[in-house]
């Protein structure tokens, strides 16, 4: 099947289910849709955002569609179809490096990797994973960079072990216990603490490693800044919004996890959210060092990311009239 044809595929689909809402729609609404590439905490803004009437108070009918993988997120987005994104920063660095430089960053959820690698019982060491089937979301992932990440810093090489590719977080849950795995690499609540709630342990704790990594992201194109700005402008105060609704209103939060993603374990809730808001951006700010992580990797198999810099990749229009008109300050004013 043809990516254009997956894609409108993934928008009917969306269009005709009732677990991704769209803010009320109004003909003077502007329209924008986005796509992200997983169902975790770090991406779940734009749930908040609608559960809190964010889209409707800034008048965006805003559609989100989930596409898991950020390959096929970025090749939908230069595609068209589909004006924004949140995302993991790899796959744009990549198709950047190879010409894509229409692709750009306006904002970052998050700037640190929270992955782990949690196994089978007799998986006690990351030594012990030389061998062993290791599941993955998708090559070219989150889950990937943080797998060769965290074997080199406990002195495993990643051809040592059989990488998998399951599709997502859930489907590496179901394939470690089915057997299908050894091991797999999840975060979030639907990921590592839904794993260690059934008997798994971990392996390698990733949130330990502080591993920089442009993680969750606000991507679009240039060309729709030329064309979209406000409604991009809007999208961002509401992402903005929403952050601050996951850091000081937990139970909202906890309401929306629990539906988009069908847990009401309390337990698993806490422990995912413990883990994930330690590393979110408050003001949605980027860090050089998360995007250069990205690069220099990129660098070692495609030697035109080594021209690459950090600044080349972003666009902080939005974030600075946001910071010079108080906006944020007055969002935080007092927390």
């Amino acid at each position: 099947m043809k990516l254009q044809a997956v894609v409108r595929f993934c928008l009917v689909a969306f269009l005709v289910s009732p677990l991704v809402g769209t803010a009320v729609k109004s003909l003077a609404a502007d329209k924008l849709i986005g796509f992200h590439s997983a169902r975790t905490m770090s991406q779940a803004m734009p749930w908040i955002a609608e559960e809190a009437g964010l889209f409707r108070k800034y008048e965006l009918d805003f559609q989100l569609v989930y596409i898991s993988s950020a390959p096929i997120v970025t090749a939908a987005l230069l595609g068209g179809d589909a004006q924004v994104a949140i995302s993991g920063g790899e796959a744009i660095v990549r198709a950047y490096a190879q010409g894509a430089t229409d692709l750009v960053f306006v904002g970052s959820a998050k700037n640190t990797l929270t992955h782990s690698i949690l196994g089978k019982a007799e998986i006690k060491r990351p030594e012990d994973l030389r061998g062993k089937k290791l599941g993955l979301s998708r090559l070219g992932s989150n889950s990937h960079y943080f797998i060769i990440q965290a074997l080199r810093k406990s002195g495993v090489e990643p051809n040592e072990v059989n990488l998998i590719q399951t599709g997502g977080q859930v489907e590496n849950l179901a394939a470690l216990l089915s057997g299908n795995v050894d091991a797999a690499t999840m975060t979030g609540p639907s990921g590592g603490t839904r794993a260690v709630a059934q008997g798994f342990r971990y392996v390698i704790y990733g949130p330990d490693l502080h591993i920089p990594f442009a993680a969750a992201t606000l991507i679009t194109r240039r060309s729709f800044l030329n064309t979209r700005a406000p409604a991009i402008e809007k999208f961002v105060r509401a992402t903005a919004e929403a952050m601050k609704i996951m850091f000081l209103d937990k139970e909202l939060t906890y309401k929306v996890l629990a539906k988009q993603l069908r847990i009401n374990d309390r337990k698993v809730l806490d422990a995912a959210y413990d883990e994930e808001i330690k590393v979110m951006e408050r003001r949605l700010e980027f860090k050089n060092e998360a995007f250069q992580a990205i690069i220099d990797e990129t660098g070692k198999v495609d030697a035109r990311a080594k021209k690459v810099k950090p600044q080349d990749l972003v666009d902080r229009r939005f974030l600075d009239a946001l910071n010079k008109s108080g906006f944020f300050d007055k969002l935080w004013a007092g927390k």
